[in-house]
Parts: C-alpha cells; structure tokens; sequence
C-alpha cells in the first residue's frame, strides 16, 4: 500500500509545504510487514520495505496489518479514521524520539492518510 506514497504525498504541494520542518526517516509497521520513509523537508525521498536488519529512524508507528487496513479504508470507522485513536484503543503504538512526531502529527497524519486515494479510487472502479 505504500509503494506509491511518494507520488500521493509529493503532489501535495499544501501537504508537503506543512512538512517542510520534517527531515529523517520513521518506520511504519503493518506486523508482519514494515516500510522506512525517508522525507527531506516534507517530501517523501524514498519508501523502503523490509525486512530489515538494525533500520535506524527517528520514530516507529506500529500496528497490526489487519488494523492499518481498516485506516487506510476510503472511509474507515470511528475509532479507526484517525492515528491518536488506534493509539487510545491500544492497536497501535508510537515508539521513539515522539517530538518530531507529535511537532509534525497533522503532517504525518496527512502522510498516512494519503493511502486513502487509493482505496476510494479502487471503490469507484468497481
């Protein structure tokens, strides 16, 4: 799902003008898969997946694969639209250095729900 983050964040201009204080990579988790995402002033430079061996990112979003599926839905849930809701309802965890994460959360939250795009242009194909 996120091999096209690049393309969804980076033609965003508002998206990645809101993330132009954010530069380092931080670890999305979908256990058992995981991607690093690299961003240099708000631009995503490059999407990793692992599996990897000793990655090294500032922060980590981790969350079972069945739970990021149902946040990247074109229209999820309540209580399953939103990171700092998977976080309260304890399906996900943020690990690392969280100031870059909490400085940029309306960022990072664009970030993550870019992937929505696809699930709603998916839905109107069908």
């Amino acid at each position: 799902m996120l091999e096209k983050l690049a393309g969804l964040v980076n033609d965003d201009e508002v998206l990645v003008r809101r993330g132009r204080h954010l530069t380092g990579a931080f670890l999305v988790e979908a256990r058992p898969r995981s991607w690093l995402i690299h961003v240099l002033r708000g631009r995503i430079e490059k999407v990793e997946e692992g599996p990897f061996v000793m990655p090294s990112w500032r922060f980590a979003l981790r969350a079972d694969e069945s739970d990021w599926q149902r946040f990247w839905q074109a229209r999820p849930a309540p209580g399953e639209h939103d990171l700092l809701a998977l976080v309260r309802r304890g399906l996900m965890k943020f690990e690392g250095d969280l100031q870059p994460l909490m400085a940029n959360l309306l960022y990072l939250k664009g970030v993550l729900e870019a992937p929505r795009a696809l699930a709603t242009s998916r839905g109107a194909a069908q």
